[in-house]
């Protein structure tokens, strides 16, 4: 399970006296997640996350993600919200862990993909965009181009143990990243961690995004660039141009694509994938023994990274 600080029920029940929620009815970890500990959380007023925010997600960005969800729910987008205490504050102190209490979405995240999953992910991107235009804190993308070689560095030494070669085929690819990367798309909030686990849909219609906790202020097609990646290969490694073309057409009828950015969908597409596979080649070769979550296999990116690298323009991706 993706819990890393475990909860005794005399923390839980210490915890909960800060809060006008009521007793706990049930408290159950959560499978799904590698960031931070996620609980199921059942009171007698209802149904919750309790999340406590480990080490990847720094301390000083909590008010950020905190706002920027109160943000989006204010402005029509369905997403999880913090619930202060009694004395106001949302972020508080469990287990030596920041930690707060989110209230709960309902929607599960599609264990199949299909084309119309796809279009209501793209519809619903593009309108999170347009609501975060007027918020108005900022926070860098740490996982961009400025942080790629640094993260290499930490894991180039034993690459090869992924993969032969692994190494110098990266640093060719993060020097054309470098070399290439656009300068003047337009930007604003993006979620930055789009994959189907944070996509909740229910009777046909998507119910709501979760995880916010790496949302930054970044070129606005990259965080399609992430969707290309996350939702339009198959499982065996193929990509899939409907899903492609449902997920960017959908996008476009709220919020068109400049011809730049269209253009840039490529370099983008192979950022994205340098950024998943360098986490998951620093998890996998740095996962500590007994650790209760799996480290995801980093060669799934490599091969989209491959795909990505033989795309001459925008219509392999489904545009004309």
């Amino acid at each position: 399970m993706a819990v890393y600080t475990e909860v005794s029920d005399e923390a839980l029940a210490e915890f909960l006296v800060q809060y006008d929620l009521g007793e706990a009815t049930a408290f159950k970890g959560i499978a799904e997640g590698v960031e931070n500990s996620n609980y199921l959380l059942r009171l007698t007023s209802g149904s919750y996350i309790l999340t406590l925010y480990e080490k990847r997600v720094r301390r000083e960005d909590l008010p950020y993600f905190v706002a920027l969800m109160e943000h989006l729910a204010q402005h029509g987008i369905s997403c999880p919200v913090p619930v202060p205490g009694r004395d106001g504050t949302a972020l508080r102190e469990l287990c030596g862990r920041p930690a707060a209490i989110i209230t709960f979405l309902d929607g599960l995240s599609a264990r199949r993909i299909l084309p119309e999953h796809c279009r209501l992910l793209g519809e619903a991107m593009a309108r999170l965009h347009l609501a975060g235009t007027n918020f108005t804190m900022k926070r860098a993308n740490s996982l961009s181009l400025a942080g790629w070689r640094p993260l290499f560095e930490a894991s180039a030494a034993r690459a090869h143990e992924v993969q032969a070669g692994l190494a110098d085929s990266l640093v060719e690819e993060l020097d054309r990243l470098e070399a290439d990367w656009p300068q003047d798309l337009p930007t604003g909030i993006i979620h930055a961690d789009l994959f189907p686990d944070n996509v909740f849909f229910l009777s046909g219609r998507l119910s709501g995004i979760i995880d916010f906790y790496f949302a930054c202020n970044d070129f606005l097609a990259y965080d399609l660039a992430i969707c290309l990646n996350a939702w339009c290969f198959e499982r065996d490694g193929s990509f899939n141009i409907t899903k492609a073309r449902c997920l960017l057409r959908a996008y476009e009828s709220v919020r068109p694509l400049s011809r730049p950015e269209l253009a840039a969908l490529p370099i983008l597409a192979r950022g994205s994938a340098i950024r998943f596979l360098l986490t998951r080649l620093y998890d996998w070769l740095h996962h500590p023994e007994g650790a209760l979550v799996e480290p995801k296999d980093p060669l799934e990116y490599w091969n989209k990274l491959l795909f990505h690298q033989g795309v001459r323009g925008p219509g392999d991706y489904g545009l004309d």
